[in-house]
């Protein structure tokens, strides 16, 4: 018996499930097909957003986005503008105001320094870098990713053991404007709601999609395709998950369960 049995139980037509250490997949299930990452995209636009940064093409503390705002700000999603359009909800750093907007300011204030698309500069940082051939970024930066599971365990991996901007990784993953509460989708209000640049952060989250075993430095996202990527840096192991189904009741009842049995089998500490 394995934990990823699981994913068997689930209400979906599709489900496929990786477990990753640094060293690569230790388990997994599901078909390798290509699919919708929503929000997970999020990792792939803060990692490509961290090399631009580590080659100098930016910096995390210049002003971007809304008046007030820098890089930082829209990584940490404490920029202040509205999850979808620029209305302002926020003065920067007073809220955590999760914003898709504010991913595609960001991403438009990059391409001011390098030119061409924001597709095309996240498969030169990203993607090919990291051999992830069948991702591409089909949409938004904010949650236009297309891609397999076997890929999704290469950015897990990644995540274990940086080679992008690996000197950025271990602040990116650390809370960005500590102490700040906001909503957490699906999940309620948060106080404080933790995140780091681009990463939301588990701490001491109650309700939360990862396990009760997940350890509070465990770091990653989840996204409204039923998908979701979780790095425990404590545990050394990954979880990424794509689906056929929403986001809803279903997944935030089945993840959790998954990710402690995940654990348990996985992780010996």
């Amino acid at each position: 018996m394995s934990a990823l049995d699981i994913v068997g139980t689930w209400p979906v037509e599709t489900a496929a499930v990786v477990v990753v250490d640094a060293k690569g997949v230790r388990d997994r299930t599901g078909p390798d097909v290509a699919l919708p990452w929503a929000s997970v995209t999020k990792l792939l636009t803060a990692l490509t957003v961290l090399v631009a940064v580590d080659r100098g093409d930016v910096t995390l503390d210049e002003p971007a986005g809304p008046e007030g705002a820098t890089v930082r700000h829209l990584l940490a999603h404490t920029s202040g503008v509205a999850f979808d359009d620029d209305s302002r909800m926020a003065a920067p750093g007073r809220k955590r105001v999760y914003s898709n907007r504010g991913f595609e300011m960001l991403a438009d204030f990059v391409l001011t320094r390098t030119g061409g698309t924001f597709a095309e500069l996240m498969t030169e940082s990203v993607l090919r870098p990291l051999g992830m051939g069948g991702t591409r970024l089909a949409g938004s930066p904010a949650a236009g990713a297309i891609g397999p599971a076997s890929d999704l365990a290469l950015l897990g991996q990644e995540l274990l053991d940086p080679t992008l901007a690996p000197d950025l990784m271990t602040e990116a993953a650390t809370v960005q404007f500590p102490g700040v509460s906001g909503v957490l989708p699906g999940f309620g209000r948060q106080d404080p709601n933790d995140w780091g640049l681009g990463f939301e952060i588990r701490d001491g989250k109650q309700p939360h999609w990862t396990g009760s075993r997940n350890s509070p430095a465990t770091f990653g996202h989840f996204g409204r395709t039923g998908t979701f990527l979780w790095v425990d840096p404590r545990a050394r192991l990954a979880v990424g998950c794509l689906t056929d189904r929403d986001f809803g009741d279903w997944a935030a009842e089945a993840w959790p369960a998954l990710s402690d049995a995940v654990l348990a089998e996985h992780h010996a500490g």
